[in-house]
């Protein structure tokens, strides 16, 4: 036989086909029976061992990919995690933590949570659990929540050496719990009639939430109000619907929503609104998604109030959970969303997953971060209010008022003490050595935001620690960034001394968005802009 002759190929061949004489039988032009045929087939014919489960879970994935961004496959593995955000809670001890200088140290408890019961407070540092040091050992944050996060009713003893008591240490055996993740993250008046409410997510729990900090405001005589949807990426669709119901009169439609199997559903506001009246402002930007664009969108769609910002992210689409038997699921998209003018802001997704994804990046490349005059729509995408301005679909919500980013603070020496966490670490640093003196000096929250200040001498103390963790003194970078740092430092301090409404206050007077919204409500002409033509 030759060494190049064709035969040995053509036996093989004949061999393989003749060994497997089913495969083509099972074969038919049904994708479900295509499907179910190659995983039979890499079951018993694949050269090695394969884990099939493995191999179905990659299959869904890659057909998933090939629908949209937004259809999703979550194992059962990550599914308990995936949904916390939405179901509003988690199990186990309730507390914020940072690890500084390999110590684990409380932030703050969460309000409700087990350790807040117990009397455990910001500035106690948890030197042991289950009796095991974990102080000096190089703990890392996942560590430490495997330690104390576990099922509801379950123990766990924690060491902690208390704030203000001259190292003493004290033992608590905590029994986990539901822990609430709260979609508001602050509620405060800005002065005698303006209110502000920040809200981070829609979930389970976002309508109660929100009724609550509405309630809050409107017993301290709030008058108009802000609603901050800045970085909120969205959540729950009903959430969101219990919103803007809160604004909206009756029977004015919120959002509707149709898919070529889904039936098209209307969703409407109802009698129970408690702030249908008063001047409204919501803040949008960039990373204002889904849920939190059928809020704007309702709001813009029937002239109710303003829209202050950048454009938003543009999704419009709605996705619905089915769970496979083994407890895995997947979120599939089954309907587009449409504003009450018929607007479905959803951007384009045809160019796959990963053009998709960088959406955003494109968008700052192009400009449009910046300046207003480089976003154009189509005539074909315009809508009109009732009140005859104009709107536009597709891409996301364009705001009634634009404010461009502002990047004339970063710096280099900036972004080096945020990547080092220097920041969160100088400010509980000097709680722990100051705390007694500014309690009895500032003891409300409103006498620190208005007395307390990021002095040069603070300042130099806060450069003199930055150099000591490796962020050397930059003169240059620290004079452009000086406002930022001050308004960030005091931030911290005002949020471990007081919460987040106090932080939020503080960080606001920098917030070009939320200015601008101050100023717009107290502007004469704030109904005229939302009649305008545009």
């Amino acid at each position: 036989m030759k060494k190049n002759s064709p035969i040995p190929f053509f036996v093989c061949l004949a061999l393989t086909l003749w060994g497997f004489p089913s495969i083509a039988q099972t074969l038919s032009d049904s994708p479900y029976d295509k499907v179910g045929s190659a995983m039979q087939i890499i079951s018993f014919a694949y050269v090695d061992s394969v884990k099939l489960s493995k191999v179905a879970e990659d299959a869904i994935v890659g057909m998933l990919k090939e629908l949209d961004p937004h259809s999703v496959y979550i194992s059962k593995e990550d599914l308990k995690e995936a949904n916390e955000p939405l179901e509003g809670n988690f199990e186990g001890i309730g507390i914020q933590f940072q690890i500084l200088s390999d110590t684990i140290v409380v932030i703050s408890p969460i309000s409700g949570g087990p350790s807040e019961k117990l009397g455990i407070q910001s500035g106690d540092k948890i030197v042991k659990i289950e009796g095991k040091s974990v102080a000096g050992i190089k703990i890392k944050n996942e560590d430490v929540l495997k330690q104390l996060r576990g099922k509801k009713g379950t123990k766990v003893t924690i060491t902690i050496l208390k704030v203000g008591t001259n190292n003493k240490l004290v033992d608590y055996t905590i029994i986990r719990d539901k822990i609430p993740i709260y979609s508001v993250d602050a509620s405060y008046m800005v002065n005698g009639e303006i209110g502000y409410i920040k809200v981070n997510r829609f979930a389970a729990t976002t309508g109660d939430e929100f009724r609550a900090a509405l309630s809050k405001l409107n017993g301290l005589g709030m008058k108009d109000l802000i609603l901050d949807l800045t970085d909120n990426g969205g959540g729950l669709m009903q959430a969101a619907i219990e919103m803007a119901d809160e604004f909206l009169t009756d029977r004015k439609m919120i959002v509707y929503s149709q898919g070529i199997n889904s039936p098209k559903q209307v969703n409407y506001a109802t009698t129970r609104g408690t702030f249908e009246k008063g001047k409204l402002v919501v803040l949008v930007d960039e990373g204002s998604a889904s849920a939190s664009e059928i809020v704007t969108g309702a709001i813009q769609d029937w002239d109710r109030g303003l829209v202050i910002g950048r454009r938003t992210f543009g999704k419009g689409l709605v996705q619905k959970p089915f769970n496979l038997s083994d407890g895995s699921q997947i979120r599939l998209t089954i309907a587009r969303y449409y504003t009450p003018v018929g607007r479905n802001i959803q951007k384009s997704y045809k160019d796959g997953d990963e053009a998709y994804h960088k959406d955003l990046m494109d968008r700052m490349k192009h400009g449009e971060f910046y300046s207003a005059d480089s976003i154009h729509f189509p005539d074909s995408l315009k809508y009109f209010t009732p009140n005859h301005r104009t709107v536009y679909g597709g891409g996301g919500i364009m705001p009634d008022i634009f404010v461009p980013l502002d990047t004339t603070g970063n710096s280099e020496y900036l972004t080096n003490l945020f990547r080092k966490g220097v920041l969160s670490q100088f400010s509980l640093k000097y709680l722990d050595q100051e705390r007694a003196r500014l309690e009895t000096t500032y003891p409300t929250a409103a006498d620190f935001v208005k007395n307390f200040k990021t002095d040069q001498t603070f300042m130099e103390r806060f450069n003199a620690y930055a150099a000591k963790d490796s962020v050397s003194f930059d003169a240059k970078g620290y004079e452009i960034s000086k406002q930022i740092l001050q308004t960030q430092l005091k931030a911290r301090l005002a949020q471990n001394m007081f919460g987040n409404d106090a932080m939020f206050e503080v960080i606001n007077a920098i917030n070009a968005s939320f200015n601008k919204a101050v100023e717009s409500i107290g502007n004469d002409s704030f109904e005229k802009k939302k009649i305008s033509v545009k």
